[in-house]
């Protein structure tokens, strides 16, 4: 019955916050992610979205991230990123930097849900725009099915903005049809980006410990303020 409980409890998440107004002002079509950390481990981590839509202003719109992280502990996992943009108008170029830190709560199956948090801390270059994030991860897994919800508090401030508190939403549900392929459906949900579509994920292991990990997918949007579609890829090299 437990069990039960819980499952309706991811999906009642999904769907709650799906209909109601949990808003950021920054674009969250990006990753979801999971609370589990490996000691020892070493990745770099390249991130890519493409965004087609009719408005112009939108359409061929490609965001980078690059970042290397590593193993603090047996619960604790640090990442410094960099964010680029370009597309049509303009060439790469450098918008923001970002730290995260990532704290595994709970040991992987020691509780019928895995836990644990994330905290971001985020500088937009040009603009002297700042955002704190703190994330609260969860994992429930039964029979093939993978439930992961990312639900975020993040407190925006800068020059030129309103200093404000917001939320956002993001969910993945994946089916284990393989270690080298779960086929997928993520959503998301903030005042600037609003989409689900479908993904699939992949771990290759290599030799001496080494893994990829991928995830590419469609995100399309179900906002004014969203791209109409969103294609999305996701690459991880780990590393001991």
């Amino acid at each position: 019955m437990h069990k039960i409980s819980t499952r309706i409890l991811f999906v009642f998440m999904i769907v709650f916050f799906g209909q109601h107004k949990v808003y950021a002002d920054g674009l969250t079509i990006d990753k979801v992610y999971n609370p589990y950390v490996q000691q020892l481990e070493k990745e770099f981590e390249y991130r890519t979205l493409y965004e087609q839509d009719s408005d112009d202003a939108k359409d061929g719109i490609i965001r980078h991230k690059v970042a290397y992280g590593q193993a603090l502990s047996d619960r604790l996992f640090a990442e410094v990123y960099l964010i680029g943009v370009d597309g049509p108008n303009q060439n790469l170029k450098l918008e923001a930097y970002e730290v995260e830190l990532k704290w595994q709560l709970t040991e992987q199956g020691e509780y019928n849900n895995d836990w644990g948090l994330l905290f971001e801390l985020e500088n937009e270059k040009n603009d002297n725009i700042w955002e704190v994030s703190t994330t609260l991860i969860a994992v429930h897994e039964w029979s093939r099915w993978i439930a992961t919800g990312n639900l975020s508090v993040i407190y925006e401030w800068g020059n030129d903005i309103k200093n404000e508190w917001e939320t956002a939403l993001s969910g993945q549900f994946l089916y284990r049809y393989s270690e080298r392929l779960e086929p997928g459906i993520e959503i998301y949900q903030s005042e600037a980006s609003q989409g689900i579509g479908p993904v699939v994920n992949g771990l290759w292991r290599l030799d001496r410990g080494r893994k990829l990990n991928w995830t590419a997918g469609i995100i399309l949007g179900t906002n004014n303020d969203t791209a109409d579609v969103n294609w999305k890829f996701n690459l991880e090299y780990e590393f001991q």
